[in-house]
């Protein structure tokens, strides 16, 4: 029996990503102190990390920027289309790293005279010297996996910008409504982006929601769209509708 539950715990703490001992309790039904012990014994065996008041997964993580853009390409595609439609030429745009919001830049080839702000080489390499573009790419450091800046450089950078539209991802969209990702220094980049334009938009696809990362990111409030590829369920639209947001999804329905 011990066995089977530590395996059920695993199993839980890997799909959610983290889970606190009450959220254990209530699918296991057992004392917490006995849930303590079968998070310490499954620490010890490196398949998780215990923490404050619950557990961390080993396994989550994000993968490489080219494992993301072959996900869910086509719904990432339509995404970008319909996030692109909200952008003027002429416009100042903020553009984060990501295979979601390198969709959004995909769209914007189409756009002139765009000022744009980026920690993406992709999008930086996409829209620099075409359309009387002008592109200033954030410095700080290199971050291979995700070819994207990040750090104290990029954000002291971006201080200096205020833009018309910004474009931010997810790592995740928990189902409280919370917008997650997997570093620190991601999640303070991204959260300065939204709160850095006059419209702030994050570009998700139907995977992200009813999910979790290691890190929330801030100034969600400040968001005006959210733009997916599918309707969300009931419960995600009630944690999103406490957001000051227009929710757009790309087969052309809106809430």
């Amino acid at each position: 029996m011990a066995e089977q539950r530590q395996g059920l715990i695993l199993s839980m703490v890997n799909q959610r990503g983290s889970l606190s001992i009450t959220e254990i309790q209530r699918k296991l039904k057992v004392s917490r102190e006995t849930i303590r012990r079968d998070l310490v014994l499954l620490a010890d065996r490196n398949v998780l990390r215990k923490a404050h008041g619950g557990a961390l997964s080993l396994e989550r993580g994000e993968p490489e920027i080219a494992v993301r853009e072959v996900i869910n390409a086509q719904g990432k595609r339509a995404i970008g289309r319909l996030a692109a439609s909200l952008v003027p030429d002429g416009a100042s745009v903020i553009l984060a790293s990501g295979s979601t919001v390198q969709n959004v830049a995909d769209a914007l080839l189409q756009r002139h005279g765009l000022t744009v702000f980026t920690n993406s080489i992709v999008n930086c390499g996409k829209l620099a010297g075409r359309n009387r573009n002008r592109v200033y790419m954030l410095g700080g450091e290199l971050q291979a996996t995700n070819g994207a800046t990040l750090g104290r450089d990029a954000t002291s950078m971006l201080t200096h910008y205020f833009a018309d539209f910004a474009f931010v991802g997810a790592g995740a969209i928990s189902p409280s409504g919370w917008l997650m990702d997997y570093t620190r220094e991601e999640g303070e980049l991204y959260g300065l982006m939204l709160r850095s334009a006059r419209t702030a938009v994050v570009v998700a696809d139907h995977g992200k929601f009813n999910r979790y990362a290691p890190v929330r990111v801030d100034n969600f409030e400040k968001v005006t769209h959210l733009v997916t590829d599918r309707q969300p369920g009931a419960a995600m639209i009630a944690a999103l509708a406490a957001l000051p947001l227009e929710l757009l999804v790309s087969d052309g329905g809106s809430t």
